[in-house]
């Protein structure tokens, strides 16, 4: 825990920790909380939201200790609380979005690239981000963590807040799981299924 006397050099402390450790996460913070909602507004939200808690309760960080796995339990905890509150209130639908997607020409219609196609282009493929994303969230949290933003299992462990052995059994349950949704993609790709290459 972070602890000086003076107001004035504590803020200037918690300021350089906030720019010099966290700030060069938010990429990452952004990567994980888009694969956790699927929503463009909803991950930068997340994101948002992360960096407000964890300047808020920036006196509980260790200075210099893995910043990353810090802010990515702060991601994870807020996501499931934003979770929870949904799932119990009834489902809302924005009507004034509707009637503008309906009023608008198609043929002005513009494409543009989406931030994860431009993250992970070129490091997977379109049907593994497809198999990544049907999974359970449990599956798919301990899949990005360890397999994407490369924690060790110790780190996954106190970021999802869960013993390293349910840690290694739901990464062992969400690679088969893929393997299986992978299979034919694979065999399409001329890989067999003794093939260890």
């Amino acid at each position: 825990m972070i602890q000086m006397t003076d107001e004035n050099t504590t803020n200037e402390l918690y300021d350089r920790i906030f720019e010099e450790e966290f700030m060069p996460q938010i990429e990452a913070l952004y990567n994980f909380a888009y694969h956790l909602t699927y929503n463009e507004a909803d991950a930068n939200d997340l994101v948002q939201e992360t960096y407000l808690k964890a300047y808020r309760f920036i006196k509980k960080y260790d200075q210099g200790t893995n910043a990353k796995a810090w802010l990515f339990k702060i991601l994870k905890n807020a996501f499931i609380n934003d979770y929870r509150k949904k799932s119990k209130r009834p489902t809302q639908v924005d009507y004034e979005e509707i009637v503008t997607y309906h009023g608008d020409d198609d043929s002005n219609y513009s494409s543009y690239m989406d931030l994860r196609e431009e993250l992970y282009q070129g490091m997977i493929g379109d049907e593994v981000t497809n198999a990544i994303n049907a999974l359970p969230v449990d599956f798919r949290v301990v899949i990005l963590l360890c397999d994407i933003e490369n924690f060790k299992y110790e780190e996954i462990s106190k970021i999802i807040n869960v013993p390293i052995g349910t840690v290694r059994s739901r990464l062992h349950r969400a690679r088969n799981l893929l393997k299986e949704k992978l299979r034919e993609y694979a065999k399409s790709l001329g890989y067999n299924d003794g093939d260890d290459s």
